[in-house]
């Protein structure tokens, strides 16, 4: 009984460990880090998502703080109106995720 407890507790330990890794930025934090030159602008990073997908729209935009890389994560629609959700790396643009909606 006293495994299945200490299971259980390390199980959900592990659970909030890994939900404090990343964190959302707000629109005030987001533009600080723009200014310093920390994460690309915006405009930069929001061509380099619509470039995967010559014609799409982006419907959604977020920037995260996740194990101390900043992390841009955006929801697009293509011309095709296929959902996708893209991630770049903020500070440079490198294509993280790019992968279609469920």
């Amino acid at each position: 009984m006293n495994a299945l407890i200490a299971l259980f507790a390390t199980a959900a330990l592990s659970i909030s460990v890994g939900i404090a890794q990343a964190r959302d930025l707000g629109p005030d934090e987001a533009l600080k880090l723009r200014d310093a030159g920390t994460v690309q602008s915006f405009e930069k990073l929001n061509t380099a998502a619509l470039a995967l997908h010559p014609g799409g729209k982006i419907e959604g935009t977020e920037l995260e703080e996740e194990y101390g890389r900043y992390i841009y994560q955006l929801e697009l629609r293509d011309a095709q109106g296929v959902q996708w959700d893209v991630e770049l790396d903020a500070s440079n643009g490198q294509v993280l995720k790019n992968q279609q909606d469920d």
